[in-house]
Parts: C-alpha cells; structure tokens; sequence
C-alpha cells in the first residue's frame, strides 16, 4: 500500500484558489496558517516562552515610561521657558550680540507703536516690554548686588499665570502712588525686609550717572532656584525708567497663542521689521537645551541597553528551541519543506513572541501613566532648586507604535539569524542528530 509522503501547503505547487486573498505576496490563508503553526511551537515550552515574554515586555515597558518622562520633562522645560520670555523675544540686534556700556544703550525706542503692530497680528496673544538692569539694593545698613527686571505688573501676572510662588505680601499693580519692589526669598532675608519696609536702589542711569530712588517692599517671592531668590528684585517699568533715567525698554517679549505658532510668527515678525531682531525662546533656553541633550543621551544608551538584552533573551529562547528541534526540522525538510519556509515560521515565532511581550509593556506602560495621574507622585527639587514637581509620563502614539515595532524587528531576526545554520544543515545531519 503506497502511502504518499504529505507536503506543506506552499510546496505542493497547487495554485490558490480564485479569489484567495493575499498578504505579503501570500494568500492570507497560508500565511494564518503559518502564523497558527508559530503561535502552538511558542507553546511548547510555556514556562521559556513566558520568561522570553516577559523580558520583551519590562523592557518595552522601561522604554516607554522612561521616554514618556523625557518628554514631559521636555514639554514642562519648553513651557517654563516660553512663560519666562515669550515665545519671540523682539529687539534691536546689538542687545543679543554685544554688552551694554550703560543701561539701556542697546534699548527700544517707540515702544508703544511696535507693541501696538505686534498686537494686531491674530496670532500674538500679548507683547509684554521688560527693563532690566542691574544696581545695588540697600537697607540702610548693608547693601549687596541686585538682578533687576521693570515690568507690566497687570500684564505680566494676567499672561504668566503664578509662574512665582509669593511667599509674603502680594504681587505688584499698576498705578501704585509709591515706588513698590517685589524681592527674592534670599534677598528679602538678607537685608531683613518685609513687605511694607523702605529700601533703595541705586543704578547707573542711561547717561551713565549715580542715580538713587527710595522703594517699599510689596511682596517676597520665590522662583525655587536659591541663587535667584538672593539677587532677583521686580519693579514696575514706570519705576525702573525713572531710575534709569530713560523711556526705552531692553525688549519685548511676544506671547503667541499656541507653541506651535512660534516659527510662522517669526518669519512674519521679523519680515515687518528688518531692522530689529527677532529670537524665539528656543534661543535664549539654554538649560532646556543642556536639558534635552543629557536625556537624550542618557535615554539612548538605556534603550541600547535594554535591546540588546532582548536581542539576547530571544536569541538564547529560540537557540534552545531549534536545538531541541533539529530532528524535528530535519523531518521537515525530508517532508519537502523548504529551509525558507522553516526560516519563515521560526522567524513567526520571534515575531509572536516580541509581538505578545511588547503590547504586554505597552499595555504596563500605559498603565504606569494613568496610575500617575490619579495618584500624583512629587518628585524630589533638582540640584540647585528648593522646589520639587510632580511626576508625570507623557504618553505619545507615536513613541508607542516605534517602540513596539522596533522590539518586533529585534525579536524577528534574532530568531531568523539563530535559526539559518539549523535550516540549511544537511538533512541526514539533522535526522541523526541527537
């Protein structure tokens, strides 16, 4: 009785039936048929195949959450950022390039006129013009170094929002009678002011004489960084041009309506007006940028790390299962399969199990983020700040669809690169082989 020898379904030369639909080349019939065969060998050896799993899915999961934290800590840097300067910062070229020999040398004149074409273009939400100088601040008694910045109190605070946490008094407004001052927390200490105390500010005026003005203590302030608080003073920009001596203003700062804004309001803004300069927030952000380029780095090298352990994971999980197959394999080949064929499946079977483990961290991950946001964690103030700020992972479709297709790949030819010497063995070698 003649016993034909069974073939698989690609190598017996029949053609699909009419209408089949097709995947990759193949009628999708096949191709399930092979993905079922990966999916049972997985199966095999549960105990190895979940121990592969779930290493592909701690580390998808580390990926994610790791670069889900990156991008909100970018996202609150660039914020901070834009909230402390505007989103353009407008003036003449020589306040960026060169150093002042007296207050305001390099300053803005007409302030009210371009702050009023700034204003109609539709996409600037507010132009705020800040003074800053430098002087010294004295109680009578002792004096020391200030940083100081004249403002628009009522617009200021409106637009920023409580980008400066008070700690005493109130925050500075318009049409004040008095001279008013807002001191740093360390400033305020040092020369034992409190809200309502009489200090004075002497600065160099605009023609380089010794100007001084005696001020009250509105407020106390603290922006969480230790070394600002013990220089930073805010007046308003009446007080400080009058100090100053001038009606100019270092710059104006542009307030769009949206972040994504910044580049087209650019060109326009600085297309209106050649003779100044125009610098995006991005510019003047040097610790977003020192920032950004330490996590970058650091994140890279975590997911360079990461991979090549699931590379290793999976590569030793399918060694040890072609070993125990080679016999099996050897059949198959006898049977009529093709080595391509063989590669095909066994490279499914990585695809299954860097498929399963990475939706599996996907899903950890997620999990992770909306955990943070019902629970709020606080994390601990960075080194030079008194602050903390509360832990949050950005989840971003796009981070999640490369991760989870990149750890596929891996896992899809660390299985088909430790499987094509089994395929391509000799098929006597792999039938006896023991």
């Amino acid at each position: 009785m003649n016993h034909t020898p069974p073939r698989s379904p690609s190598a017996s030369g029949s053609l699909p039936p009419k209408g089949a639909r097709f995947a990759l080349g193949r009628p999708v019939g096949e191709t399930a048929k092979w993905l079922k065969f990966a999916w049972q060998n997985t199966l095999r050896n549960r105990r190895r195949s979940l121990v592969t799993v779930s290493i592909a899915a701690l580390g998808t999961a580390a990926i994610l959450v790791a670069g889900g934290f990156a991008l909100s800590t970018y996202k609150g840097l660039s914020e901070m950022a834009s909230r402390s300067t505007g989103h353009l910062i407008v003036a003449r070229p020589a306040q960026f390039d060169k150093d002042e020999d007296t207050p305001l040398q390099h300053g803005l004149d007409d302030v009210s006129g371009l702050r009023a074409a700034l204003l109609a273009d539709p996409d600037v939400r507010q132009v705020l013009p800040r003074v800053e100088f430098s002087g010294l601040i004295s109680n009578g008694d002792k004096s020391t170094v200030m940083m100081a910045t004249g403002i628009d109190p009522d617009s200021e605070f409106a637009v920023k929002g409580p980008f400066l946490r008070i700690t005493e008094g109130e925050v500075l407004a318009s049409g004040s009678k008095d001279a008013e001052v807002m001191l740093g927390e360390g400033l305020a200490r040092s020369l034992k002011a409190k809200p309502g105390s009489s200090l004075t500010l002497l600065a160099s005026t605009a023609e380089g004489a010794l100007n001084a003005m005696d001020v009250q203590v509105k407020g106390v302030f603290s922006t969480g960084v230790p070394d600002m608080d013990r220089r930073f003073v805010y007046t308003d920009i009446a007080t400080a041009q009058k100090l100053l001596g001038t009606r100019r203003v270092s710059s104006l700062g542009v307030f769009l309506a949206r972040m994504d804004m910044t580049g087209s309001a650019q060109q326009r803004v600085a297309a209106a007006n050649p003779t100044l300069k125009v610098q995006t927030w991005l510019d003047q952000a040097f610790f977003y940028k020192s920032v950004k380029d330490l996590y970058n780095r650091i994140f890279g090298a975590l997911g360079l790390i990461i991979g090549l352990i699931v590379v290793f994971v999976v590569t030793n999980a399918m060694a040890m299962a072609i070993i125990e197959r080679t016999r099996e394999v050897g059949t198959l080949r006898a049977l009529g399969t093709l080595p391509s064929q063989l590669l095909r499946t066994l490279g499914l079977e990585g695809m299954v199990l860097g498929g399963v483990g990475a939706l599996a961290g996907a899903l950890l991950a997620l999990s992770v983020t909306l955990f943070l946001l019902l629970v709020p964690v606080e994390m601990p103030p960075p080194p030079g700040q008194t602050k903390g700020y509360p832990l949050i992972i950005t989840f971003d479709a796009v981070m999640y669809l490369v991760t989870m297709l990149s750890m596929v790949t891996l896992t899809v030819l660390a299985s088909t690169w430790v499987a094509r010497k089994t395929v391509h063995m000799p098929v006597v070698d792999a039938l006896a082989h023991t």
